[in-house]
């Protein structure tokens, strides 16, 4: 079965970002890498505060008829306990199983920094600190949280302002919004290779240092 992540870009499409990523590196020694997760985090806690929320209330509503056709006291603790727990596992499942459910029970809050400690923890993991010039930069989509964070090296951020992506994670983020997830990030990636010539000139002998393209 097909990740979210695997579900977001089309063969054709991941096709169009590789040759996108190729085409910018060919004019800069900068290495640019978009990686795509279907989330950061798989928030635990959500799926254990959606089924309380959920269960709680469908079973204190299920108890006074159900106990009414044993001919049983209403107020029955037990009864209400038999039927919250099997409601409870039921919608547990659902909240981990079903992203839109899943979503209404993580704040924005947490989000923003799960998505921000997962780009970075990537950052260090897919090695794009191990350039030779310091100038890896990478593209993070996060497909649950629908957010993107740009990250970029050392190298990158002596000369180029740190503000200067933003408009870029706008651009994405609003293309992804409209069901145009491909044609944002090849745009992004050409913006950031043009930035990134004009600091980071291609050099005879540049290698292609990272992967073109990274989907989780």
């Amino acid at each position: 079965m097909q990740t979210t992540a695997q579900k977001f870009l089309t063969p054709a499409e991941r096709e169009d970002i590789t040759r996108a990523v190729r085409a910018a590196e060919g004019l800069t020694s900068g290495e640019i890498v978009p990686m795509i997760v279907s989330s950061s985090s798989p928030y635990p806690m959500a799926a254990v505060t959606g089924g309380v929320v959920l269960a709680f209330p469908l079973a204190l509503l299920l108890t006074s008829p159900v106990a009414t056709s044993f001919w049983l006291d209403p107020r029955n603790m037990w009864l209400f306990l038999a039927l919250f727990v099997p409601l409870y596992l039921l919608a547990h499942q659902a909240v981990q199983r079903i992203v839109q459910l899943k979503r209404l029970f993580v704040s924005k809050a947490q989000m923003e920094v799960e998505v921000r400690e997962a780009a970075v923890t990537a950052f260090f993991s897919e090695k794009l600190y191990k350039t030779k010039d310091e100038n890896g930069i990478l593209l993070f989509i996060s497909v649950f949280e629908r957010k993107v964070w740009i990250l970029a090296d050392a190298g990158i951020n002596a000369k180029i302002d740190r503000d200067r992506w933003q408009g870029l994670v706008e651009m994405i983020t609003r293309g992804i919004r409209d069901g145009r997830q491909s044609e944002a990030l090849c745009e992004a990636i050409r913006q950031v290779g043009d930035i990134l010539k004009e600091h980071f000139p291609l050099q005879p002998g540049d290698i292609n240092e990272l992967r073109d393209l990274i989907i989780r």
